[in-house]
């Protein structure tokens, strides 16, 4: 038996010019890597990443499996269907399948909800014993997977294939905060998850080796300090390893020192922090008032010290927003020197409460999936027109990737010693230049 994982581009339009756009920001698919490590063995595995590589529609297999986000299902239903003419059976899973099996089940034989440990197996073996016609409609793990079981990725699957960082692990699964725009807590649940230390350090043992680029490691996990005695156990473990890793976090690791020192001790060089906003309002609306604005400067002083890079993640549209924050955001942002940025616009995620309050108020106005990419308006914003909060989000990341703009930003890397990073910052920095055209 053969089998094709696919991970869809957008829409076919859309994907050619993502296939050009800087390697910097491809990274593997590794809910396809931990899939593949559930088939047995006697499988043939092969996975396609369409935002590197085009799909051969003539292989010949027994079964294709797509991962669908939001803004990729278009693409996904497309490559679905193509397939499912030829008499291949189909099977979708992900985040928008879970959050709309119904809709996902008119392109597929099967549709995975969830996570994928236990369902998987199920479906390959009713597949192998009645064919097609033996697949049910649905697959969902009626218990959440033992994280101390989820399987090593075949990462082998992917190796040469051009992407800038390729060995990435996940050490836990769920989320207790809820954040209305999210769409993790759906998914994963509202509860953290973690994979024992020990079996995260057999992991990394198998993967590293003497040369830099094997001891390079990120982490996927939305907050790796979402547990704090969790954290020092895991960065103590890492100290003997020489890493260098990135990983994401919420701002308030910057309240344990300890943490902290331990984090750069073990080789943390970068985190993806989600600041969201700048207005205590807009925090407020969205569930995260557990990010304090207040403590956001110190906080970035903080970290900095330490040696460690930051990543700062915005949010445009929120109800309290108007065309000012754009502005505002962008002067925060030059004034703490943050390293690198990304913005994106509020996007009703089908399965967020922020969904359903849309969508009682009758506020969506875009039900194009391929455009819910977080860089488009698809609902009416309270305080500007889905036009200006556009326009806004576009002149925003025109101005912080300025090359004067970077210039300021980066003139921060002297404290802590962060200059020694300066060739990685500016890679990332004129990606986002080059993708999103910085001006003058």
């Amino acid at each position: 038996m053969k089998i094709l994982l696919i991970s869809p581009t957008w829409k076919k339009e859309v994907g050619t010019k993502r296939l050009s756009r800087h390697r910097v920001f491809k990274t593997p698919p590794h809910n396809l890597l931990v899939i593949a490590a559930l088939t047995p063995k006697d499988i043939e595995i092969e996975i396609i990443d369409e935002n590197i590589e085009k799909i051969d529609f003539d292989k010949k297999v027994d079964l294709v499996g797509i991962t669908t986000m939001t803004a990729s299902s278009p693409r996904a239903y497309e490559i679905a269907d193509r397939f499912r003419e030829k008499g291949i059976p189909v099977v979708l899973g992900g985040i928008h399948a879970t959050a709309l099996p119904e809709e996902s089940t008119q392109h597929a034989d099967a549709v995975v909800i969830g996570e994928a440990e236990g369902s998987w197996e199920k479906l390959l073996q009713d597949l192998r014993e009645g064919g097609k016609e033996a697949l049910a409609k649905f697959y969902q793990n009626p218990q959440r997977p033992d994280p101390s079981k989820i399987p090593i990725p075949e990462r082998g699957l992917v190796e040469n294939k051009g992407y800038l960082l390729s060995r990435f692990l996940q050490l836990s699964r769920g989320c207790p905060f809820d954040c209305h725009f999210c769409s993790v807590s759906k998914f994963f649940g509202k509860k953290y998850r973690f994979r024992p230390v020990k079996k995260v350090i057999e992991e990394i043992k198998g993967m590293i080796g003497k040369s830099l680029g094997t001891r390079f490691l990120g982490f996927l996990d939305d907050n790796i300090v979402g547990n704090i005695a969790y954290a020092r156990e895991l960065f103590k473990a890492l100290i003997p390893y020489n890493l260098l890793w990135i990983g994401q976090s919420s701002i308030n690791i910057a309240r344990h020192e300890d943490v902290l020192e331990l984090a750069a001790a073990s080789g943390c060089k970068g985190l993806f922090i989600g600041f969201e906003s700048i207005s205590e309002a807009s925090l407020g609306e969205i569930n995260k008032s557990h990010n304090k604005i207040k403590f956001y400067e110190k906080a970035i002083k903080k970290i900095h010290q330490f040696g460690i890079a930051i990543e700062g993640a915005f949010i445009f549209g929120f109800d309290h927003d108007d065309k000012s924050i754009f502005r505002k955001t962008v002067k925060f942002i030059e004034k703490v020197k943050l390293d690198v940025i990304q913005f994106t616009i509020l996007t009703p995620l089908p399965g967020t409460k922020l969904h359903e309050k849309l969508e009682k108020e009758g506020r969506i106005i875009d039900r194009d999936w391929s455009n819910y990419d977080l860089a488009h308006a698809v609902f009416q914003p309270k305080l500007m027109t889905p036009q200006e909060l556009k326009e806004g989000f576009d002149r925003a990341y025109q101005r912080i990737y300025t090359l004067s703009s970077i210039f300021k930003r980066l003139t921060g890397l002297l404290r802590g010693g962060r200059w020694k990073y300066l060739g990685p910052l500016l890679t990332l920095n004129f990606g986002y230049r080059r993708t999103f055209k910085g001006k003058e």
